[in-house]
């Protein structure tokens, strides 16, 4: 128990969840139910699941049909007191890169990770190519572009010196996505106050009031770009160097529908079909 408490003065991975499903068993995660205000289960009791909730202290918890993962960022940020906080989801993980036929016991550990925290400020999945669409295109195709473009106003407006950051990760074809990171807490600190100003400003000025359900979740899908974007101009500031940013391998807990999602890749770049869903 002693050992579990040091790990987690050193580290706390959260790993958001909506509901009850199975969790790395390693003391540097923390499991936290992700949108738990106003959830309640069959007798109409608050929900428990068994896991932290995001609904206590300052949060913003009720956004997590809007901001998804992020709600349990938020919360980790205003409440955790650690060196490093880190964001999973509960069906996709960093890993050892070691390949099991069970995912989960590949899933990083803090033995494996611990030797890597004095060396790097920054962990982030392995970056996701894309080829034949940039960043920009690709989210134009599938969601809507006028939610970037909004974005792209803001950081004019506001926050100017990530600007040319914007434009060049706007342009690339890769990037590291699904909204999982590691971060020192200093850092933790300066990106969380940096992309919740961004996104609470997004929320005033796009009307998102005639989205469907998956479609609504496009604060959460901008913020994927946004930690891309926020990473460059730290690169470009000099707060950060290239050899800061260690790339982690990842894995999905569940088998993806690789059919479905190529076909709805290629439906949406070329026929301009949106995402309907997850895949």
């Amino acid at each position: 128990m002693t050992e579990d408490k040091t790990i987690a003065r050193r580290i706390q991975i959260i790993v958001a969840a909506h509901k009850a499903y199975p969790m790395p068993e390693d003391p540097m995660y923390l499991p936290v139910h992700v949108g738990a205000e106003g959830k309640t289960d069959a007798g109409g009791n608050p929900l428990d699941l068994g896991y932290t909730k995001d609904n206590f202290g300052d949060n913003i918890s009720e956004k997590n049909s809007a901001y998804c993962e992020l709600t349990g960022l938020y919360w980790a940020w205003k409440h955790l007191d650690c060196d490093f906080i880190g964001l999973v989801h509960y069906r996709r993980h960093f890993t050892d890169g070691s390949k099991k036929k069970n995912p989960f016991e590949s899933v990083l550990t803090y033995e494996k990770l611990a030797p890597m925290l004095d060396r790097y400020p920054v962990f982030v999945p392995k970056k996701r190519h894309y080829y034949i669409e940039t960043l920009y295109s690709h989210y134009a195709h599938t969601h809507y572009a006028e939610q970037l473009d909004v974005t792209r106003e803001i950081i004019a407006e506001h926050y100017r010196d990530y600007l040319a950051a914007y434009d060049r990760v706007a342009a690339q074809r890769y990037g590291y996505m699904f909204n999982m990171m590691i971060m020192r807490r200093d850092l933790t600190d300066a990106y969380c106050t940096w992309l919740f100003a961004i996104l609470e400003e997004l929320e005033n000025r796009i009307d998102d009031s005639k989205l469907d359900a998956f479609q609504g979740r496009f604060y959460g899908r901008v913020s994927e770009i946004l930690l891309n974007v926020w990473l460059d101009g730290q690169l470009e500031i000099g707060v950060l160097q290239s050899s800061d940013v260690k790339e982690l391998p990842y894995a999905n807990m569940e088998k993806t529908n690789w059919w479905k999602k190529g076909t709805s890749f290629l439906r949406a770049k070329f026929f301009h079909r949106r995402y309907e869903g997850s895949f």
